[in-house]
């Protein structure tokens, strides 16, 4: 599965390519779209390097779907509950629908 499309998904759009594209400009609109994929990537990795360095210590491990706020407060409430929690202690339970 690339990008959440499916193999009946992705043979219906190389299916709709070719009768919009035409097969003679497929290759090189194939290679255009290649090139621009591969610059958005690196784009999304320099944006989140650079988010990384800007807040500091602390979100060395930050992903881009850690950006959702509903995730970056899960973790970063799940992160601050372990290091205060004792050994003993019952971890408690947060309704993820008020965060």
């Amino acid at each position: 599965m690339i990008f959440g499309i499916g193999p009946g998904e992705f043979l219906g759009l190389a299916v709709l390519a070719i009768f919009f594209v035409g097969p003679e400009r497929l290759p090189k609109f194939s290679s255009d779209a290649a090139k621009f994929l591969k610059k958005v990537k690196n784009l999304a990795n320099t944006a989140t390097s650079e988010l990384r360095e800007n807040l500091g210590p602390g979100f060395e491990n930050l992903q881009p779907s850690d950006l959702n706020p509903k995730t970056f407060i899960k973790k970063q409430l799940a992160g601050t509950l372990d290091e205060e929690k004792p050994r003993n202690a019952v971890k408690p339970k947060i309704d993820p629908d008020l965060l």
